[in-house]
C-alpha cells in the first residue's frame, strides 16, 4: 500500500469523524456561495482540516479543492503532483440530516489519477482505488452489475443549482424514465458513482465539477464499469478531466444509454 493511498484513506476517515461530530452536534451555520450553492460550516472546517494536512506532509503537492482552492485550470499546467477534494460531497443532503453525502479526496501524478477515496461517513462505507489495482468498499473487491437490458436498469442523475437550462436535462429524463426500469436522484455524485461500481446502479450521467467526480472516477473504472461521455469532447480535452456529459454504467449497457442520451440530445451520429 502506498504512502500516499494510506494517508488519503486517513484524510477522508479523519474528515469524515469531523463531519459526523459537526452533524451530531446541531448548530451548523449555513451560506450561500455566488448567491445559489449551499455551503455549510463543516465544509469549510474539513476542507480546511484536509487542506493543511496535505500540504503539511507534502509541501511541494498543489491542491484543487472546492472551497478553498477552486481553479481547476492548474491542472493543464501543474509538473507537480496534485490533490482534487470535495470536503462534502452532497453538501445539500448534508444540511437536511439527510445520510448520502460522503468526503472525495483524488490524488493525480503526471498527469493521471492514481488513488481515489470517497467515504460516507454516516454509512461507514469506505470506497478506494488505486491504478491497476482494482476497487474496494471497506477493504473487499467490488464489481459493477451484470444487468444487459437498458429497459431494466437504474439509473441516476443529479441537477445543477442553476435552474437557468433546465431543457435539455428535462428531455435527458423523459428518455431515460421512458427507456429504463427508473431513475434516482440522491444527492451525491460522488456516492452515485460509486453505487454504479458496486452494482447498486446500473448506470450515472450528469455534468459535473472536477472535486465531484475525480476520485469516483477511479473507482468505477477499477470495479470494472465503463467510464466516458455521451456529448462530443473537443479534440483537446482528457477525457479523464471532462466535466461535461458524464456517462458511467456497468459493462453492458454503456453504448444503449449513450445513443439514448443523444438522442434526447438531438444528436446523430
Amino acid at each position: 500500500m502506498s504512502a500516499e493511498f494510506k494517508f488519503a484513506i486517513k484524510l477522508a476517515r479523519d474528515a469524515g469523524s469531523l463531519i459526523l461530530n459537526a452533524s451530531k452536534a446541531g448548530n451548523l451555520t449555513l451560506e450561500l456561495k455566488n448567491n445559489v450553492e449551499l455551503v455549510t460550516s463543516a465544509d469549510n472546517a474539513a476542507d480546511s482540516l484536509i487542506c493543511e494536512q496535505i500540504r503539511s506532509k507534502y509541501p511541494g503537492h498543489v491542491v484543487i479543492s472546492e472551497e478553498s482552492s477552486p481553479d481547476a485550470s492548474s491542472i493543464l499546467t501543474s509538473t507537480s503532483p496534485f490533490w482534487i477534494v470535495d470536503p462534502i460531497d452532497g453538501t445539500v443532503n448534508f444540511a437536511h440530516g439527510l445520510s448520502q453525502s460522503a468526503v472525495s479526496i483524488a490524488f493525480v501524478e503526471n498527469g493521471v489519477i492514481e488513488i481515489g477515496v470517497v467515504f460516507n461517513p454516516f454509512t461507514n462505507e469506505l470506497f478506494a482505488a488505486r491504478r491497476g489495482q482494482g476497487a474496494t468498499l471497506n477493504g473487499l473487491k467490488i464489481a459493477p452489475s451484470a444487468q444487459t437490458h437498458l429497459r431494466q436498469a437504474l439509473i441516476a442523475t443529479g441537477f445543477p443549482y442553476q435552474k437557468t437550462a433546465l431543457r435539455p436535462i428535462l428531455s435527458r429524463l423523459e428518455a431515460v424514465l421512458n427507456g429504463c426500469a427508473d431513475i434516482r436522484r440522491l444527492g451525491s455524485a460522488a456516492l452515485d458513482i460509486c453505487f454504479v461500481a458496486t452494482g447498486r446502479l446500473d448506470g450515472y450521467y450528469e455534468s459535473l465539477s472536477l472535486w465531484d467526480f475525480a476520485a469516483a472516477q477511479l473507482i468505477a473504472k477499477e470495479a470494472g464499469a465503463v467510464y466516458g461521455s455521451f456529448g462530443d469532447l473537443a479534440h483537446d480535452v482528457n477525457e479523464q478531466f471532462n466535466t461535461e456529459n458524464i456517462l458511467v454504467t456497468n459493462p453492458f449497457i454503456f453504448n444503449d444509454l449513450k445513443s439514448l442520451l443523444r438522442i434526447a440530445d438531438g444528436l446523430v451520429d
